[in-house]
């Protein structure tokens, strides 16, 4: 399989995973939702799970790549940014295709926190923690790894409740936490 296919491969693997979970989707049912024979997707991936974790080192790729250049589109100062991630995840929420966090998902089905699925999630969860704090560091905010990880509560928080409940007032809810925090940071 060269190298574009097995991208392809994990590109729609990503997708099934997303959809239908980990767990639920077997190697058969993989094969038939990716268009890969089950001896092909094994002649790249050694295990289900190996394929589960090239999906979610791209969908980490592609989360992270998305959300900075929308919060450098939709502002230009570090604190206006902060308060940006929330516009950015509005847009998000807005999708057809939103079905919460993937990392959320993973780490739910894989719970023991030294399996490798469980680990990447977490390891996702920090890059967007250290992101928030060079934000909170470049607006010369107050305590920013306090004020990162409450803003990633807020982040993670939001997604949540916009997948259970009501998607067009978490993200406007949780921007409106988040003000109240960097203005505490402000002061």
């Amino acid at each position: 399989m060269s190298a574009s296919k097995r991208d392809e491969l994990v590109q729609n693997a990503l997708k099934a995973f997303y959809t239908g979970g980990f767990h639920a989707i077997g190697m058969d049912r993989l094969a038939k939702e990716t268009g890969v024979s089950k001896t092909a997707i094994y002649s790249h991936f050694r295990t289900k799970d190996d394929l589960i974790l090239a999906t979610l080192r791209l969908r980490d790729e592609q989360f992270r790549n998305w959300l900075v250049r929308r919060v450098e589109a939709l502002a230009k100062d570090p604190k206006d940014q902060l308060l940006a991630i929330f516009d950015a995840l509005a847009e998000w929420f807005a999708e057809p295709n939103f079905k919460s966090c993937m990392f959320i998902k993973a780490s739910s089905e894989y719970q023991d926190r030294s399996h490798p699925v469980h680990a990447i999630s977490a390891e996702h969860k920090k890059l967007l923690r250290d992101y928030f704090t060079g934000l909170a560091k470049k607006a010369k905010l107050k305590k920013p790894e306090d004020l990162a990880r409450q803003i990633l509560i807020l982040k993670e928080g939001a997604i949540v409740l916009a997948h259970l409940h009501d998607r067009e007032t978490v993200a406007r809810d949780a921007k409106q936490a988040a003000k109240i925090l960097i203005k505490t940071a402000t002061e």
